[in-house]
């Protein structure tokens, strides 16, 4: 397992998602590496749609091309949204697809999440979809969800989709080896082979358990899983 000094480095993990736009841009399907993506993209949206009203503001970490948003959207409008991505061309394909469902209120900010600031409780919703496994040390885990409580008003939202990991190194093994089969089945030993590296190389994530632990001393008031399957975890958390 490559060391977390020896991962991509910020402007790697841009030029990656700069050539990768087309891959995220399937509302219908998700990634098609991410085990479960339509059931999540549609689990978020329904619960997103239990507390918003039209006129609410999202925040959407990571944004891609949209799918997360575009969702929501779906079960609730007019929103006022505002996207974040690393990657501009991924930003620019999220505002046409946004601009095309008729929403006007749009911001977008092409930055590193971590270098973020917006004021307190500015937002009803925070959507980060596959894109916490990129944060690396304790500092930067702890950090970020400091943030995103303290960007939500009171009794706003965190929902988090993404690769998680298990702390038990047997059980890992055993959900990894399931991914692996999973991946396979998409595309033979050769995809599987593929995205295995660039996840090794990329990609840092940590358990569900080390997450849902954070946001409880981060401040949110409760969390819960949404949905589990493999080494992908589905999560809200409440202010």
């Amino acid at each position: 397992m490559t060391p977390l000094s020896a991962k991509s480095s910020t402007d790697e993990i841009r030029t990656r998602f700069d050539h990768d736009v087309e891959r995220f841009s399937q509302l219908e399907s998700g990634q098609q590496a991410t085990i479960d993506a339509p059931l999540v993209l549609d689990l978020v949206a329904a619960a997103a749609a239990t507390h918003l009203t039209a006129g609410s503001h999202l925040l959407d970490l990571g944004c891609g091309a949209g799918n997360f948003t575009l969702r929501v959207l779906k079960e609730v409008s007019p929103l006022h949204c505002s996207l974040v991505d690393l990657s501009l061309p991924m930003l620019t394909r999220a505002s046409e697809r946004l601009h095309h469902a008729g929403i006007s209120s749009l911001q977008t900010f092409h930055s590193d999440l971590r270098n973020l600031s917006f004021p307190d409780n500015s937002f009803d919703i925070i959507l980060a979809g596959a894109v916490l496994h990129h944060l690396r040390d304790d500092h930067d885990w702890q950090s970020v969800f400091r943030n995103l409580h303290a960007w939500l008003k009171p009794g706003g939202r965190l929902y988090v989709a993404d690769l998680t990991c298990f702390d038990s190194p047997a059980i890992q093994n055993l959900m990894w080896q399931r991914y692996g089969t999973y991946l396979e089945s998409l595309g033979g030993p050769e995809y599987r082979q593929k995205v295995f590296d660039y996840i090794d190389k990329e990609d840092s994530p940590r358990s569900l358990a080390y997450q849902l632990s954070l946001a409880h001393s981060s401040g949110f008031r409760q969390s819960d899983v949404l949905h589990r399957n493999s080494v992908f975890a589905c999560y809200y958390a409440e202010k």
